[in-house]
């Protein structure tokens, strides 16, 4: 996919990882909405990407993915102004084992409602021009942080369902490619919540744990997943892939298909 004049959504724009993936967006010709719940934040970023980009380039929208209502009239915003969506990536997410509902709504609930209403701008059999859907997980969804285990099932229901949903889009002829980005450590706001005793609640007792696989793993910035991030959406051979991206590099996971499965008795 070429993404010179091509309309993207952005959740979770506003700082971190959803900043780098709408920059280099920009950075490639593409128009770019910034959703995110932070006002200020998105605004700041806003400003700083017209500065670099032009004006006619971003649209900021306050967003809670959690809400229906909400999301939808920021999809339906975007559509308005930039008359289509091309791209949309499924960033927005928080690490907090103590608020654990809040979690499962936006980590969870947020993605599956994202693409949904991304998938209805942009299936062919609604007039759309088909696209790709990029769900971010984490390397939590395909490992386990045994520190974050509300974290590690909503990354690991977001690779479950955008598998499903990539087999079933193509089988319904949509036009549209969903494919995962699972990054390892990155230096986010994300990163920082793995550490703090009122995020995890009792299972602040293992954040050492997290920490050895941080020694271990190594760290990432944000801008090194965004390039990872911008060869998967060129890569039109790519649906249902999860990417695990750490700082050794980026391989795509191989999971084993239902056939393969072995189902010999106990």
């Amino acid at each position: 996919m070429a993404l010179d004049g091509k309309v993207a959504v952005v959740t979770g724009a506003a700082q971190g990882l959803g900043k780098a993936f709408a920059e280099i967006l920009l950075q490639n010709g593409a128009k770019v909405a910034l959703l995110d719940v932070n006002e200020k934040e998105g605004k700041s970023t806003k400003a700083a990407f017209e500065a670099e980009f032009g004006a006619s380039r971003t649209l900021f929208h306050v967003c809670d993915v959690s809400s229906e209502e909400v999301f939808k009239d920021a999809f339906q915003k975007t559509v308005q102004h930039f008359g289509r969506v091309d791209i949309f990536c499924n960033n927005a997410g928080i690490t907090n084992e103590v608020s654990w509902e809040k979690t499962i709504e936006i980590n969870l609930k947020g993605v599956v409602r994202g693409t949904y209403m991304a998938l209805e701008h942009m299936k062919t059999e609604n007039g759309g021009g088909g696209g790709v859907i990029i769900n971010v997980a984490s390397m939590a969804g395909v490992v386990h942080l045994a520190g974050a285990p509300i974290y590690t099932a909503t990354k690991h229901a977001v690779v479950g369902f955008s598998r499903a949903m990539a087999e079933f889009s193509a089988a319904a002829g949509y036009g549209v490619r969903i494919c995962m980005l699972c990054p390892a450590f990155v230096r986010t706001d994300i990163l920082n919540a793995l550490k703090e005793k009122d995020k995890l609640g009792e299972f602040f007792r293992l954040k050492h744990l997290t920490e050895n696989l941080l020694d271990v793993a190594g760290l990432m910035e944000t801008s090194d997943v965004a390039k990872v991030f911008l060869q998967m959406l060129l890569d039109d051979s790519k649906n249902g892939a999860a990417l695990l991206v750490t700082p050794r590099g980026a391989a795509y996971v191989d999971f084993p298909a239902a056939n393969e499965i072995p189902c010999s008795p106990l």
